[in-house]
C-alpha cells in the first residue's frame, strides 16, 4: 500500500474547498486521485466519458452555483473535455478541471511518454479563465484555492489545473490545512452611472428590462424583480437567464429572442436596461435588433458596447447594480399600463403560434409544465423541442432551466441533469434529448443506475438530427446524413436495466408524473417528428 501521495493532496484540498463530488473517470495517470477519493468525504461520480463528466460538472455547477471538480487523466482523456469546457466557458460556469500529466522532466521533451501531448497545458488556455501546472504537492493546495477564486469571479467560468504523474503518485508530507477560497470582490458599480441610468429610466414612458444569466449567476432575481415592480417595467430574458424572473409574473415578457413579436416590444420601449447579457447573435436575431436607448450592465467591461453602443454602461456585479437603481428610482404607481403591453404580447404570440400550426410542440410543453413542479429541474439538448421551450416554456424558478446555448453542442441534457440532480437531490430533474444528441451520452444511463441518480429522461425519436433535417430542408430541398438508423431506444434503456415506457403526447404529462416519481432513473420515448416554430418571424 502506498503511503500517502499528491493524489491524496488533490483531494484533501477539494474537502478543504467544500467540494461534493468529483466527476470524471479514471485514467491511468490519474489513478492517484481516485484512490485518495476512495477514502474522502467527497464522492466521485465516475461516468462514461470525459465529455460526460465535463457536462455533468456543469450542470452541478449551473444549479448550485458551486465550483465542479473535473477529474481528467492526461492526453486524449483530457482533450475529449474540451467541448464541454467551451460550454462552460460560453455559458460562465464555475467547473475546475484538474488533469493529471506525463512526469514533469519529460514535459515538452518530445520523447514518445504515453499519452504526451506537444503542450497539454496550451490546449486548454485558450478555453479557460486561467491554466496553471502545479509543480510540486506542496504547490497543490494553494493553486487549487486560487483555482477556486477564479472560477467564481465575476463573470464566472472554467479553469484549469494540470498535476505531472510524478508529483500525483509520489510520497509526500505536504501539508493542506484550512484554504481562503472567497472570490475577491469585485469593484462597486461606478455612482455617476447608476445616478445617470436611474434617470433615463425614471424619465422613460416605456422602460423595459432584458435579464441575461449573469443576473442569475449573481443571485440577483430578487433585486430584478424588486426593480421592475418600481419601475412597472417589462422584463424579459434571454435564454440564458430564463427563471430570473418568474414567467408567470404579470410584468414578465418571456423569453422569445427569436420570435418578432418579443424583438418589436423591445424596439418600442423607449429605454432598455440590458444586464448581465453580451447581447449576442442568438439573443438579438443576429443583431438585427434595434434597441431603443440602451442601458448596458454587465460585470464585463469589454462588453459594454461590444455589439450596441450604449448611452450608458455599467460595469459591476448584476445583485450591485439592480439594487442600486432600485434605490434610485422613484417608484411608479401601479396603473396596470405595463402589466396590459405584456398580455397583449403573449396574446400576439399565443395568435401567431396558433397560425403556425403548432399545436404538437405547443402541446407537449404545456404537458411538460403541468408535469414538472414549479422549482424543477429541466435540461435540455440543442433539439428541435428545445428550440421551441427555450421561447415558448415558461420557467418559473431562478437557476432551474439548462440549456447549453453558450456553444450550442450537442449531448449535454443527461448528464448535465445527473450533475444537477446531485447538487439538489431533493428537487426533481427532467432532460430533453432528441435521438441524434442523445447518442452522445446514452452510456450515462448505466452511471445513472450505477450511482442511483433518479432523474428522468424525455427522449424525442424522430429518427435522426431533426433540427439539421429541417435547415437542410430549408436551405436545399433535400437533406444528407441527417436521417438515422437507430436502436429501438426502449428496449435500449430496458437493457440498461432503467424503467422505459413508450409515451404519446396525449399520455405525456402522466407518464412524466411516473418517470419523476421513479426511486432511480427512468425514461419515456417519444416517437414524433417536431417542427421548429416561431410565432412571429
Amino acid at each position: 500500500m502506498a503511503g500517502r501521495t499528491g493524489g491524496h493532496v488533490v483531494v484533501e484540498s477539494l474537502e478543504a474547498l467544500g467540494a461534493e463530488f468529483a466527476f470524471g473517470l479514471p485514467g491511468i495517470h490519474a489513478l492517484p486521485m481516485w484512490e485518495a477519493l476512495r477514502t474522502s468525504s467527497v464522492r466521485g461520480v465516475a461516468l462514461r466519458s470525459e465529455l460526460n463528466a465535463g457536462f455533468a460538472a456543469d450542470g452541478y455547477a449551473r444549479v448550485s452555483r458551486r465550483p465542479a471538480p473535473l477529474l481528467l487523466s492526461t492526453g486524449p482523456g483530457a482533450l475529449i473535455s474540451l467541448a464541454a469546457l467551451m460550454e462552460a466557458a460560453s455559458s460562465h460556469v464555475p467547473v475546475v478541471a484538474i488533469s493529471s500529466q506525463i512526469p514533469g522532466e519529460l514535459i515538452g521533451k518530445g520523447r514518445g511518454y504515453l499519452h504526451e501531448l506537444p503542450d497539454q497545458l496550451a490546449s486548454f488556455a485558450p478555453i479557460v479563465k486561467s491554466a496553471a501546472r502545479a509543480e510540486s504537492a506542496e504547490a497543490i493546495p494553494e493553486l487549487l484555492a486560487e483555482a477556486w477564486r477564479r472560477a467564481l469571479a465575476p463573470p464566472a467560468g472554467p479553469v484549469y489545473l494540470e498535476v505531472p504523474w510524478d508529483v500525483l503518485k509520489g510520497e509526500t508530507g505536504a501539508p493542506v490545512g484550512s484554504l481562503d477560497w472567497s472570490p475577491r470582490p469585485i469593484a462597486p458599480p461606478d455612482p455617476a452611472a447608476l445616478d445617470e441610468a436611474a434617470r433615463l429610466l425614471a424619465g422613460a414612458e416605456r422602460p423595459a428590462i432584458w435579464a441575461g444569466g449573469g443576473v442569475l449567476a449573481a443571485g440577483a432575481w430578487e433585486e430584478l424583480r424588486a426593480l421592475a415592480e418600481r419601475l412597472r417595467a417589462p422584463v424579459a430574458t434571454t435564454f440564458m437567464g430564463k427563471g430570473a424572473l418568474p414567467e408567470d409574473h404579470p410584468l414578465a415578457a418571456g423569453s422569445a429572442c427569436y420570435d418578432g413579436a418579443l424583438a418589436a416590444f423591445l424596439e418600442d420601449a423607449d429605454v432598455l436596461l440590458a444586464v448581465g447579457t453580451e447581447l449576442g447573435a442568438e439573443t438579438t436575431r443576429d443583431w438585427r435588433l434595434r434597441p431603443p436607448t440602451l442601458v448596458h450592465a454587465d460585470a464585463d467591461q469589454a462588453r459594454i458596447g461590444a455589439t450596441y453602443p450604449a448611452a450608458v454602461g455599467i460595469v459591476g456585479d448584476a445583485r450591485d447594480t439592480l439594487a442600486g437603481l432600485a434605490a434610485r428610482v422613484p417608484a411608479r404607481g401601479p396603473d396596470g399600463h405595463a402589466e396590459q403591453r405584456v398580455a397583449a404580447l403573449r396574446e400576439t404570440i399565443e395568435r401567431g403560434l396558433a397560425a403556425q400550426g403548432a399545436e404538437l410542440e405547443t402541446g407537449l410543453l404545456r404537458s411538460i409544465r403541468q408535469a414538472l413542479p414549479a422549482d424543477a429541474i429541466s435540461a435540455w439538448d440543442m433539439t428541435i423541442l428545445a428550440y421551441c421551450a427555450s421561447s415558448y416554456f415558461p420557467v418559473l424558478a431562478p437557476r432551474r432551466w439548462l440549456y447549453p446555448l453558450g456553444s450550442g453542442t450537442l449531448g449535454y441534457a443527461w448528464p448535465a441533469a445527473l450533475g444537477a440532480k446531485l447538487a439538489l437531490p431533493g428537487t426533481p430533474a427532467l432532460a430533453v434529448h432528441g435521438d441524434g444528441g442523445f447518442q452522445y451520452g446514452l452510456a450515462e444511463l448505466a452511471s445513472a443506475r450505477q450511482h442511483g441518480i433518479a432523474a428522468a429522461l424525455l427522449l424525442v425519436d424522430d429518427g435522426g438530427y431533426g433540427i439539421l433535417r429541417e435547415y437542410e430542408l430549408g436551405a436545399y430541398g433535400e437533406t444528407t446524413a441527417v436521417d438515422l438508423a437507430q436502436p429501438d431506444f426502449v428496449r435500449l434503456a430496458g437493457a440498461f436495466g432503467v424503467p422505459v415506457r413508450e409515451t404519446s403526447p396525449d399520455a405525456l404529462a402522466a407518464d412524466l408524473e411516473w418517470a419523476l416519481a421513479s426511486a432511480g432513473p427512468a425514461v419515456l420515448v417519444l416517437r414524433e417528428r417536431l417542427r421548429w416554430v416561431q410565432a412571429t418571424p
